[in-house]
């Protein structure tokens, strides 16, 4: 495995943490543009995680 730390793979956690905070925050003010933002950057964010395992692993079998 790398030891090299992924932007991708960070980036991923970042936006799903951030998409998590959105979707409460719409929760709790009622505010449904709020809770699909978060939804989307949770979709977002993991979409960049995977992409990051799929480059890890290519530079794995390097």
């Amino acid at each position: 495995m790398s030891e090299e730390v992924n932007k991708n793979k960070v980036d991923g956690k970042f936006d799903q943490v951030k998409g998590e905070a959105k979707k409460a925050y719409g929760k709790v003010t009622d505010d449904t543009g709020a809770k699909i933002k978060g939804e989307v950057d949770k979709a977002k964010g993991k979409a960049k995680e995977k992409l990051g395992d799929i480059q890890d692993k290519f530079k794995d079998e390097k």
